[in-house]
């Protein structure tokens, strides 16, 4: 459905439910900004007989009342649309509760608090709490990219945007044209899916690449969006998750807690240094090289090579 008209609708809704009296056709016209848009009369009553029959296939019960003077009005009453209680098992209420605990910040964080409100309310036991500093599961996903709001109501609008991009082994930006389809989190990091219209395939961008502004384009998406949206599959094969070759590298004490924790083989070397043995796949130079002087290839030999053409290529920059 488009977002302007699911935005009609839910305003004809809230007219209706939030009304005492019926309201006539000529009073629900005036209240609503899109319906004062829409021209002439006839067009204002085939858009309103469409939307009053939408929003009755969507359950919402609309009375018809002729007053005594004929005029026909419209309300929805609040006891013929309220919905049965909600009744939660401790499972599931604690599994909602950490749901909405997840979005720590942008703007979904204050939707967040309130729907735990309402979760107390229907029945989140008392010794569970989402809040708690100390609780066994803390899910997190942050969100610091200033571009993640951005595009995820470009994802939600189906809008094309534009933005500058670096690559990992690039010293400067490049603009980007992408039909966006999904956002997801991965190992602490953002990732936006996407048709990149410069390059004509998919492509899978990280949010913290992205600089300056996201601008919104005109126009329609060109590309169908796949049923099926393979984002941390695509980051994986990138970091060497579907590996079947193994690499060497050294890694300075105390950093690199990724790397350690995809190392098959640790020996602590001394002088501050560790050797690791690492799944190696396509795309692990590219996250070696972000590790900078912390991190020393040893084998193989390619993807010794690889890290250092990618780090002079930043250096040069």
């Amino acid at each position: 459905m488009a977002i302007a008209k699911a935005e009609r609708l839910m305003n004809l809704a809230l007219c209706l439910l939030g009304t005492r009296r019926p309201l006539s056709k000529r009073e629900l016209r005036e209240s609503l900004e899109a319906y004062l848009e829409a021209g002439s009369d006839d067009s204002f009553n085939r858009m309103f007989e469409r939307d009053k029959d939408d929003l009755r296939e969507l359950g919402l019960v609309i009375e018809t009342v002729e007053s005594l003077d004929g005029e026909i009005g419209y309300l929805a009453r609040r006891d013929s649309n309220r919905l049965p209680p909600i009744t939660l098992d401790a499972e599931e209420a604690a599994a909602l509760g950490l749901a909405a605990k997840v979005w720590q910040q942008a703007r979904l964080a204050g939707a967040a608090s309130g729907a735990l409100q309402k979760l107390r309310a229907a029945g989140l036991p008392e010794d569970v709490d989402p809040y708690e500093p100390h609780s066994a599961l803390e899910p997190r996903i942050p969100v610091h990219e200033a571009a993640f709001e951005p595009l995820m109501l470009a994802c939600r609008d189906r809008r094309p945007v534009g933005f500058d991009y670096r690559k990992a082994n690039a010293a400067q930006p490049e603009p980007r044209h992408v039909e966006p389809w999904a956002l997801e989190c991965w190992r602490g990091h953002w990732y936006l899916a996407g048709f990149d219209r410069d390059r004509g395939a998919e492509r899978v961008f990280r949010l913290s690449r992205i600089t300056g502004r996201v601008r919104s384009r005109g126009g329609r998406f060109t590309a169908p969006v796949p049923d099926v949206v393979t984002v941390r599959e695509t980051v994986a094969s990138w970091a060497g998750e579907t590996a079947d070759r193994s690499a060497r590298i050294r890694l300075r004490s105390g950093a690199g807690y990724p790397l350690r924790a995809k190392a098959t083989a640790v020996r602590e070397l001394g002088d501050g240094w560790d050797e690791l043995e690492i799944p190696y796949g396509h795309g692990l130079d590219a996250w070696l090289v972000e590790f900078g002087p912390d991190v020393v290839v040893l084998e193989p030999a390619e993807l010794r090579a690889d890290v250092v053409d990618r780090l002079r290529a930043v250096a040069k920059g």
